[in-house]
């Protein structure tokens, strides 16, 4: 049984999450999303949870790094499991990472049935098997990264530009969903715009700038979305800092100014004629040059581009 946000505020609704939970009385509360810039209020969900008997599990996917920092509510001080990828804001390879408490005076009584015993046969042999060594490394080295100084100075860079980016959007006129941001990303509404999510993205991967089409609240088809989610973690990886995400900011906003424009020479709602008439205009092909020459001052870590040598033909 889902919950929801408010439809004003765009914050989770745990009033109305407590409301449901005592009619539909669940064994699992999951808290945990994947566009949702705000932080968890883990001690009311933990409440919620133990009024009913149930299970609470986060899942952190998203900003582990940052919970890994102390940057955000510490899920495990009140969740029964806890689980992760390791390759977004932790930094670390494609894989992920089941946390769960242990109770042993119960677990003693009923082993078979623990979360211990579930989850480890869930897990092995039920769903995977043959580990790869050279991932379990990867793992090992970003965890011990994760604990660093530099880490955390990383995460709060993160929320730092997070911040600067969405302040930047509003002074420019724009909606965000919650009005702001407590972690790496930012939700954007576009429906005052009268544009989809899907014809931002197309621009935005015309002129070199990565981001998806997201649902936002109100809409009716994930299809044709009425946002886009923008984070920060990537970015602040390459060294950019706050003044940089104004300049971001900037970027987008004529991103978002050519595809109003655009929308309305292309006399077409479809997608594909909005797509061939951006393909064509001069002004895209020259945002594109202006976000090529501020991206390249900022390298990739670990790798010198300027030494890179296209193959011949």
């Amino acid at each position: 049984m889902p919950y929801q946000v408010d439809s004003v505020t765009g914050y989770v609704d745990y009033d109305k999450l407590e409301a449901n939970t005592h009619l539909f009385r669940p064994k699992l509360i999951i808290c945990g999303a994947s566009a949702y810039p705000r932080d968890w209020d883990y001690s009311r969900l933990r409440k919620i949870a133990d009024g009913h008997g149930s299970y609470l599990m986060a899942d952190i996917a998203h900003i582990s790094g940052l919970v890994a920092a102390r940057q955000q509510n510490n899920p495990f001080e009140y969740c029964d499991v806890v689980t992760t990828t390791t390759h977004k804001t932790l930094r670390g390879p494609r894989a992920g990472l089941i946390f769960y408490k242990l109770n042993p005076e119960a677990d003693a009584l009923d082993k078979a049935n623990s979360l211990q015993s579930r989850i480890d046969f869930a897990v092995f042999p039920s769903t995977q098997g043959g580990p790869h060594n050279n991932t379990i490394a990867a793992i090992a080295v970003a965890l011990k990264q994760a604990a660093s100084p530099e880490f955390a100075e990383y995460a709060k860079q993160v929320i730092a530009n997070s911040k600067k980016l969405a302040d930047s959007l509003i002074a420019h006129g724009y909606k965000l969903s919650t009005g702001g941001t407590d972690n790496h990303l930012i939700l954007w509404d576009l429906k005052p715009l009268n544009l989809t999510g899907s014809k931002v993205e197309k621009i935005c991967d015309m002129v070199g700038i990565t981001l998806n089409k997201n649902s936002v609240v109100g809409d009716k088809s994930a299809v044709t979305p009425g946002g886009v989610r923008i984070g920060t973690a990537a970015l602040t990886s390459r060294g950019m800092t706050e003044d940089d995400f104004v300049k971001i900011a900037d970027f987008l906003h004529q991103v978002v100014s050519l595809s109003v424009q655009i929308q309305a020479e292309s006399g077409s709602r479809l997608l594909k004629d909005f797509a061939a008439a951006a393909a064509s205009n001069p002004k895209v092909a020259e945002l594109k040059l202006q976000v090529e020459n501020f991206a390249t001052s900022f390298p990739m870590p670990g790798m010198d581009t300027s030494k890179l040598v296209k193959p011949s033909e």
